[in-house]
């Protein structure tokens, strides 16, 4: 993940993470469901406190930009991926709709994508 923190801005670093991540996110080069480095990892990384990173992930959540799964990790969402929410409730109703007819995913996903193939 690209990011580098400017040690000389008046922007504090917890924010300039917060900030680079919601980019990545807005710009696709973080699509939705992407995970992000454990805290730990990213802060080694950066060269900053353990604290720091996991403030910016705690408000990147609070936006509804990433959700944390505990040990599974921290996700971008699809809002912050810049997914429209009519196309997020469009694929939630589909999945629903499939999962009542008693199809698996795989088999859902495989429609979906015959249906984009014909259009």
């Amino acid at each position: 993940m690209d990011i580098s923190i400017d040690a000389g801005s008046a922007v504090p670093p917890y924010e300039q993470v917060r900030l680079r991540i919601a980019e990545l996110a807005a710009t696709g080069h973080l699509a939705a469901g992407s995970r992000l480095p454990p805290v730990r990892r990213l802060a080694a990384t950066l060269g900053l406190a353990v604290n720091t990173v996991a403030r910016a992930y705690r408000e990147l959540e609070q936006a509804g930009l990433v959700e944390t799964h505990g040990r599974a990790g921290t996700v971008v969402t699809a809002a912050a991926a810049g997914v429209p929410a009519a196309a997020r409730t469009a694929a939630d109703e589909y999945a629903r709709s499939t999962r009542a007819l008693g199809l698996t995913p795989d088999a859902a996903l495989d429609l979906v994508r015959a249906a984009l193939d014909r259009s």
